[in-house]
């Protein structure tokens, strides 16, 4: 399925980063998250828990069960069950108020790349994007597929307080961010949905592995929609399963 020859990178005596690549890639990406899941299924005793990312999982291991040959022994049993998965992904249609006071770098953007403020839009929310891995702060979507005709590079000086729902670029990368934080990236606009709910099962809504489209939505329906998100209910639409 890809990669048998991972790194093994040691992170202290009770981890170990397990690398596939060094290239944001899809196909990297799916290997990742595929051994991810293996390894979970496997319920290798001392294997506490895993945290899959763009081209590495790291593991958190027991050095008191398992040792590390051991433990390098049984991640290679586990690559050589891989087999490509055919199933489709998860596909999630969430709704985004751009510019204005939600999206506050839409209107740099356009200027940066000599098109309109529509055309950001468009070319924003035309993209299926893959949710290549939660990071940074709870609930947050890294998310490959960004159309790199509106890309830029990082803000040179990074807000220290960003809204949760945020949807922004980023380099080569878009955000769909779950909570507020401090962000480098050009704001776009904003979703109501809640990614990161700690009271709700599941807390997460959209994990690595699914699919994004963001539809636009008018001003005047944000209200009612973030209430309802805040009440738990759905806003996020799950249009493939």
């Amino acid at each position: 399925m890809g990669a048998s020859k991972p790194r093994f990178l040691p992170c202290g005596d009770t981890a170990v980063t397990i690398e596939f690549g060094t290239e944001i890639d899809d196909g990297l990406n799916a290997l990742c998250l595929a051994f991810d899941a293996a390894l979970v299924a496997a319920a290798i005793p001392g294997v506490v828990e895993t945290l899959p990312t763009y081209r590495s999982v790291l593991v958190q291991v027991d050095p008191l069960v398992i040792d590390m040959p051991a433990f390098e022994r049984r991640v290679h049993e586990v690559l050589a069950t891989l087999a490509p998965d055919g199933t489709p992904p998860r596909r999630w249609a969430i709704p985004v108020v751009y510019g204005g006071e939600f999206g506050i770098d839409l209107e740099d953007v356009a200027r940066a790349h000599g098109i309109s403020t529509d055309e950001v839009i468009r070319r924003h929310s035309s993209r299926t994007y893959r949710v290549a891995m939660l990071g940074f702060l709870p609930g947050f979507c890294y998310l490959s597929g960004a159309d790199q005709s509106i890309a830029l590079p990082r803000r040179i000086s990074p807000r220290l307080k960003t809204p949760a729902g945020t949807v922004s670029i980023g380099g080569v990368q878009a955000l769909f961010a779950s909570v507020e934080a401090p962000s480098g990236w050009h704001l776009l606009g904003r979703t109501p949905v809640r990614n990161f709910m700690p009271d709700r099962d599941p807390v997460f809504l959209v994990g690595a592995g699914d699919e994004v489209v963001f539809h636009p939505i008018a001003t005047s329906d944000w209200d009612a929609l973030d209430r309802a998100a805040a009440a738990g209910e759905p806003v996020a639409e799950l249009v493939r399963s």
